[in-house]
């Protein structure tokens, strides 16, 4: 598979500051967002088919004056092969991408380019008969562990009435979704049996559905439990597994026209930290949750209604997980929501010096914060949800922050 990925690009909303600094109308700056951003992609898993075509390209803009297509720097093929960098404007590339569809044998290439080019509209995230819009705030999902062995708070809420008090203080407190587990995924984790599973989850469902207006996921790899649940009034079924445990699960998703996050995990919990390795962090996750919203889409739900997440913390070190959470945005070109989970997680108490999961609050809120500050997560899972509107609101301010002066005039947020 081609992935394309847009290691720098210029930002509509920055170029919009200086369009408006230099005074330009609406109409002059929507006729340069179509020519001049800049951006840097890199192209990996590419055929010799595919790199010649790209040179071939880029040699016929190598005459003075003639500028038709973007500049191409072909990587190492004895130690990297099948990768290159094309370095152009958005016209130059859209030109590249359009010489591409029209020849058959290139059709994957054409599609990698369409996506890392395609400008979102008005993106939104549907979920229990709720339209969220997206690109303003980040939204945030409140976690609670139906479970005696989470990692950050087992056994806290095992019983029924404290786990629905607790779901109910989270949604107070400003959580946009509820996200309801029965099955502990921490490192080197029992499974569960659907039967103890239900028995954990379901009176929650139930009482949360009733006592609360956020709708609410339930976290589960399997079709039986999903499918109670959702018939119980869960709306969005969070799978850590990305389709992959239970072929089943999306026939009920589907049929129940329900909302689903897939998410990348390497290995299972028993096994995802055994020494996690890739070759390409970022190109692997997106490849998996490409093929795997594919294949959602596919069954039948809207891509506003699959989510996207990268599974920090699930078969990856915490250098992986640093690397995902700074190229998060790379996600975007999947068309989907991105949802992301730092909350608690043992790589950022290994950041603060060792901290123990009930001191990893303030690590949590740094790591929320700037993913939002960079503009790659949608929604983001946490345990603490009054804490993490905070920090996201001063985030989301500060990526949106347009008022720079009487000579920029006030133009409208990108």
């Amino acid at each position: 598979m081609i992935v394309a990925r847009s290691i720098c690009q210029d930002r509509p909303e920055d170029l919009d500051l200086a369009f408006a600094r230099l005074g330009l109308p609406r109409p002059a700056r929507e006729y340069l967002f179509e020519k001049i951003p800049h951006a840097q992609v890199l192209l990996t898993g590419l055929t010799r088919v595919e790199g010649r075509f790209l040179r071939a390209l880029s040699e016929l803009s190598s005459a003075p004056g003639r500028e038709e297509f973007p500049a191409y720097v072909a990587g190492d093929q004895a130690k990297r092969p099948g990768t290159a960098l094309l370095s152009g404007r958005r016209d130059q590339l859209e030109r590249a991408r359009e010489a591409a569809a029209k020849e058959p044998e290139l059709r994957e290439l054409e599609a990698a380019l369409g996506r890392v080019l395609a400008v979102p509209g008005e993106r939104v995230l549907r979920a229990g008969g709720k339209v969220f819009a997206l690109g303003q705030r980040t939204l945030v999902m409140g976690v609670v562990n139906v479970t005696p062995d989470s990692f950050s708070d087992g056994g806290k809420f095992l019983d029924a009435d404290q786990a629905v008090a607790q779901g109910e203080a989270l949604a107070r407190a400003g959580a946009d979704l509820l996200d309801v587990g029965g099955e502990s995924s921490r490192p080197g984790a029992a499974p569960v049996g659907p039967g103890e599973e239900l028995r954990r989850v379901l009176p929650v469902v139930k009482r949360l559905r009733a006592s609360t207006s956020a709708p609410i996921s339930i976290d589960t790899t399997k079709a039986a439990v999903a499918e109670e649940a959702l018939a119980a009034g869960a709306s969005l079924v969070n799978d850590i597994s990305g389709l992959s445990a239970d072929p089943g699960l999306l026939a009920v998703v589907a049929k129940a026209k329900a909302a689903l996050c897939v998410m990348h995990m390497q290995g299972t919990p028993q096994t995802m930290q055994a020494a996690p390795r890739y070759q390409d962090v970022v190109e692997e996750v997106l490849a998996f949750l490409h093929g795997a919203a594919g294949r959602a889409v596919a069954a039948g739900l809207s891509p506003d209604q699959v989510l996207v997440d990268p599974g920090i913390g699930f078969g990856k070190t915490a250098g992986h997980n640093l690397a995902l959470l700074r190229r998060l945005a790379d996600l975007r070109q999947l068309g989907h929501p991105v949802l992301v989970g730092t909350s608690r997680k043992s790589f950022l108490g290994t950041l603060g010096g060792g901290k123990p999961a009930a001191e990893r609050l303030w690590a949590t809120l740094g790591s929320v914060a700037a993913v939002a500050a960079l503009g790659g997560a949608d929604v983001v899972r946490v345990h603490d949800a009054a804490e993490a509107r905070d920090a996201l609101a001063v985030a989301d301010a500060v990526r949106q922050a347009t008022e720079a002066g009487d000579a920029f005039g006030t133009p409208p947020r990108a």
